[in-house]
This record gives structure tokens, C-alpha cells and sequence, in this order.
């Protein structure tokens, strides 16, 4: 803090000792200056200030009687721990004349306003209550920690150096596209070279990255209804011609709603929320209707490890001859949310502009972390935590199923291939949003459902369970809970 940079502008209508005052009660009350924190000397500050420095020195004087700041012999001025208890001096912070500087009309200026917005909404502090049927968040007990930890300390050796200090521009680590080729598109049956590939901070800015390069103000894209509340959101930042298309137990459906589409986004692993998981049939009607009309398919295999029954479905991609698949993938659900890796491949032509683009946004992902994930993935850890990943979470799929059989009978179907969550329908009274309050203040966290349609007001009786971030046996006591707070909302 003594090397804090300060300034004052000259005023007539105050002295400069009542404005060091101002501004150092202003950082101070503001937290930028923090209790105990060391003020800077007086010859410092009177030299960083152009002014004399008995100047300072009786600014500081009267800021220590006011109980703002306190001295320590031969140590300078620290600030007081009693500043936030109320009893300090009132002095009124240094006020601009605002007729003279008006602010900026930020409405006007803004092009898009994604703040306005609805999106997704979690409890900052979800870990605190003992019932989190959240999604999209892994479990710390289930991770390696001692492998990540020792790919690490490799990954910051000397031998590594160059590989995450040095500026890549738009390069991606090789070593990282090598193991993604070999270990993750392999298992989904993709085939690709290395300019097919590109690293991503996650999933959302690889979809981000795609719909600035192919999404323009006439452009008609289709999305899944009820469906993933981000790429609606992003969609409507490019364009006003989004088509919402119905699903069923087989995915996205191939009616009317679809025509006309250049531009379609799909979950075809596990239909995000629902969980359907799109039968081969619909996958190859899909690829020939996007042949047909000229379109092109953006698949996102958000959740394609969470296959706990039987072989898992090849990706769409994988079945794509015409090169109309764009597909997106992600190593949050595996590794951890708050890593941001992902990856899209794509056309080479595609990811050359991809590449050129995200250059501009971010130039690459940093470095260390795409060493030390290259690392994870060519020692085998990843493949490792899949394994233990699968049985942890298959046990948990279970428990869940039999819960909401036996708690909420007929509200909810059993995933046919998995995942990491169950989607909910309620009858028609029921109100998601006013039982994810009520749930919340028993120490239950669920996510209510009308945010992944187009049209919520007549949705309001679907929400989504998550397992993959609370323990197995906390399973069956909550949905217990819960569905003790849902027979209390119910009428008559």
C-alpha cells in the first residue's frame, strides 16, 4: 500500500490538506485502503502530490485525532482497525460537479445488453447446504488430486518451460491436440487431423466462437425446446430468426418448426435437460435433412462419458460424411468446471478462422493449463478417473431413481444412457420456482425447468435434479424432503 498511486486535482473551494483528507477517507472507506494497512510517507506521498510536505503531514495529523488512522513510532501512518465501527469523524468524500461532467449514456451506447438476460442461477455458496441436486459441478472427493498435482510440478519443470511461458499467438499446445485426438475422439468414434482442432476455454466459448463466424442478423437457426439457456442467449445477440423445435424421447424432431434452418444446435448424447438420447435412426435423418437444405449442425457432446448402460452411441460427427457437423466438446464434466478446457473440430477452413478469431479474443488458453491437462491425459489419469467417475456416479443414477420412484412416483423417467442429472415434471399446479425457494430454505438446492423453454409461463412444473456433486447416501433423504415440501404446496 505505500506504493499506492494517489492523486488530487487543485481546487479552489477546498484547501489541499481537505482534500488528502477526502481522498484517503475515501479509500479507506471504500476498502481500497484496508484496516491495518500502511499509508504512504509523508515525503512520499507530499513528492506524488506536488505539494509540500507539512502539507501532508498535517492532513495526516488530523486524520489520526479523528481516530482514521494511527502512528507507529519510527514504522509512518497505518489505518485504524476502528474504521468501519461507526465512530469515525464524518467527513463527506470529494464530490465531482457533475453538471460539469456528465456521465456517459451507456444505454445508448451499448449495441447488445446481455446483462438483460435470463439465465441460469445457482447459490453462490451451494457447498453449504447438505442437499445440492445442482448441475454442472463435479465432486472434489472423486478427483485425483495427487496426479494432477504431480502433472503439474512436471509441467513447471525446465523441460516444459518454453511450452507455457511463451506466447503461441493462435497455437494450441501439440501435445494436447495429439492426446484428443488419440484418447477423447477415438472413444466418440471421430476421426480428425490436427487443423481440424481447436482448444477452447470450454464448450461456451467454442459456441460463442461459432455463432460470431456463422451467425448474421438474417441468418435462421434452430435450437432444441426445451433446451441449453446459453445458446439461446448467445443466438439472440446475432440474430432475431431463431426457431425453437419440440423434442421427444428421441431428440430434436424433424417437423415444420426445422425448415428453414441454416444453422442447427443439438445434444444428441444426452438431450440437455431432458436427457434423451437421439436414436441412430433420428441422427442419420438428421444429417441427410441437413444435406438437403444446405445446413449445417453445431453437436454439442457435452456429457458423452456418462454412459452407464450399454455401448455408448457413436458421436453425430462421427456418422457425418459431408462435413456438416461442427462439434463441440468439453473436459469440464471429467476435470473440473472451473478449468475451462474444451475443444471443437471442425472443417480445416472453419478452424482457420476459428483460430484467427479467438486470436483476436484471447490469442490461446493459457499454456500451463494445457500442458498440465496434456500431461493427465498421456499418463492415463483421465482414463483412470472416468473409471472411478462411472461407478461413483452410476451408484448415484441409481439411488436417484429409486428415490423419485418411490417419493415422486410418475414425475420422472429413469435416463436411458445416463448422465448427471433427472429431469422433473410436476403436475400442472405446481410452480417450480416458488419449490426451489421453499426447498432452498430446508438446505435443498434444485434447479426449476421453465428457464430451458421458449415460452416459461406454461412450464412452471418441470425443474432438474443433479447427483454429481452430493454424496450417495445424502440421496434418498432429500428427495425425501423435497417431496414433503411439494405435498404442502399442493392444492386442497
Amino acid at each position: 500500500m505505500r506504493n499506492s498511486l494517489f492523486h488530487v486535482e487543485r481546487m479552489e473551494m477546498t484547501t489541499l490538506q481537505t482534500q488528502i483528507r477526502e481522498m484517503l477517507v475515501s479509500a479507506m472507506l471504500s476498502g481500497q485502503l484496508p484496516v491495518g494497512a500502511p499509508i504512504p510517507s509523508t515525503r512520499a506521498m507530499a513528492k506524488r502530490l506536488k505539494v509540500s510536505r507539512n502539507t501532508v503531514m498535517l492532513a495526516y495529523q488530523a486524520l489520526a485525532s479523528d481516530g482514521y488512522l494511527v502512528a507507529r513510532e519510527r514504522s509512518g501512518f497505518y489505518v485504524s482497525p476502528d474504521i468501519h465501527d461507526g465512530t469515525m469523524a464524518g467527513i463527506a468524500p470529494l464530490q465531482a460537479e457533475q453538471s460539469n461532467r456528465p456521465e456517459p449514456d451507456w444505454d445508448g451506447r451499448f449495441r447488445v445488453q446481455p446483462s438483460g438476460q435470463t439465465n441460469i442461477e445457482k447459490p453462490d455458496n451451494w457447498r453449504d447446504y447438505p442437499y445440492p441436486f445442482i448441475y454442472g459441478q463435479a465432486d472434489a472427493a472423486l478427483f485425483p488430486i495427487a496426479a494432477w498435482r504431480d502433472c503439474m510440478r512436471q509441467s513447471m519443470g525446465r523441460k516444459w518451460l518454453d511450452a507455457w511461458t511463451n506466447d503461441h499467438f493462435a497455437e494450441d499446445d501439440q501435445i494436447l491436440i495429439e492426446q484428443i485426438r488419440q484418447r477423447i475422439l477415438t472413444r466418440r468414434g471421430i476421426l480428425a487431423n490436427p487443423d481440424e482442432i481447436l482448444v477452447t476455454l470450454g464448450a461456451q466459448n467454442a459456441l460463442y466462437i461459432l455463432s460470431s463466424l456463422l451467425v448474421k442478423r438474417d441468418t435462421t437457426v434452430a435450437i432444441e425446446d426445451p433446451g441449453y439457456p446459453d445458446i439461446r442467449n448467445i443466438f439472440k445477440l446475432r440474430t432475431g430468426h431463431i426457431r425453437n423445435v419440440p423434442v421427444d424421447g428421441e431428440g430434436i424432431t424433424l417437423g415444420k418448426e426445422l425448415m428453414g434452418s441454416e444453422l442447427v444446435f443439438v445434444t444428441p448424447s444426452h438431450q440437455y435437460p431432458t436427457n434423451a438420447t437421439m436414436s441412430l435412426d433420428r441422427r442419420k435423418a438428421l444429417l441427410e435433412w441437413a444435406v438437403r437444405n444446405n445446413s449445417l449442425i453445431i453437436e454439442d457432446d457435452y456429457e458423452f462419458e456418462t454412459n452407464y448402460e450399454g455401448e455408448p452411441t457413436p458421436a453425430l460427427k462421427s456418422l457425418d460424411h459431408s462435413q456438416r457437423v461442427l462439434y463441440v466438446g468439453s473436459l469440464s464434466k471429467s476435470l473440473m468446471p472451473g478449468l475451462r478446457m474444451g475443444f471443437m473440430v471442425a472443417p480445416a477452413a472453419l478452424i482457420r478462422e476459428a483460430r484467427a478469431l479467438r486470436r483476436l479474443m484471447l490469442r490461446h488458453p493459457p499454456g500451463n493449463n494445457q500442458g498440465v491437462v496434456a500431461l493427465f491425459l498421456a499418463l492415463g489419469h483421465h482414463d483412470t478417473l472416468i473409471g472411478r467417475l462411472h461407478r461413483s456416479y452410476r451408484n448415484r443414477w441409481i439411488a436417484m431413481g429409486k428415490a423419485l420412484d418411490e417419493h415422486f412416483p410418475g414425475w420422472a423417467e429413469t435416463p436411458g444412457f445416463g448422465g448427471t442429472s433427472y429431469w422433473v415434471k410436476g403436475p400442472q399446479w405446481l410452480d417450480c420456482n416458488e419449490l426451489a425457494s421453499r426447498a432452498l430454505e430446508e438446505g435443498i438446492v434444485i434447479e426449476p425447468g421453465d428457464i430451458y423453454f421458449s415460452d416459461p409461463e406454461n412450464h412452471r412444473n418441470y425443474f432438474r435434479l443433479g447427483f454429481s456433486s452430493i454424496a450417495e447416501e445424502r440421496i434418498e433423504p432429500g428427495i425425501e424432503r423435497l417431496a414433503g415440501i411439494a405435498r404442502a404446496m399442493a392444492p386442497g
